[in-house]
């Protein structure tokens, strides 16, 4: 149960993926690092990389509780072309599993159209693929399913959005308290 599937592509932003992945670990989710394409080694956007724990390849769908998408201009390009990234989103989708996407990563859901009619985040720039969803200006919003953010600043309050939406509010408190993380 709460197995988090994170999905790496090339250029991803690190923090986006790392602080996310560090505060659902701690909240005692499994989290899942995917290497979208290639080998497990997925160079970030600023030149450090992650090892992910198995290729898209390798995904179960019948696993997922939870995906992520990290931002990062050319981790989102490269995510919003790869079929097989968007076949997981689309069964996520419509079995009511929650999708966090944070960044630039919101316009693959908006290009998909599954934010249509729902409120939104994602970086500036990047709302010309969410013209049917309501951008909100906030930092991080909550739509059904889906869990946007406008990008690396908030990787917190995203990471905490998410652990709410899979543990709880009390289990928010709990890991703020944990990490000192400021009210």
């Amino acid at each position: 149960m709460n197995n988090v599937y994170m999905m790496l592509a090339r250029g991803f932003e690190e923090s986006e993926a790392i602080v996310p992945a560090d505060l659902l670990k701690r909240a005692g989710a499994t989290v899942i690092l995917v290497a979208t394409e290639g080998g497990l080694a997925v160079p970030g956007a600023h030149g450090i990389t992650v090892t992910a724990d198995m290729t898209i390849d390798e995904v179960r769908k019948e696993d997922i509780d939870c995906v992520i998408l990290p931002g990062g201009a050319m981790g989102t390009q490269l995510l919003g072309n790869n079929p097989k990234v968007l076949d997981i989103i689309e069964h996520a989708a419509s079995r009511g599993i929650y999708i966090g996407a944070i960044c630039a990563a919101p316009s693959v859901l908006g290009k998909m159209r599954l934010l249509d009619g729902r409120k939104a985040a994602v970086y500036p720039g990047f709302d010309e693929s969410m013209k049917h969803a309501t951008v909100t200006g906030k930092k991080v919003e909550q739509d059904d399913i889906f869990i946007t953010a406008e990008g690396m600043g908030v990787s917190f309050e995203f990471g905490f959005k998410l652990i709410e939406m899979l543990f709880g509010a009390q289990k928010v408190a709990d890991i703020r308290s944990q990490i000192r993380f400021p009210n």
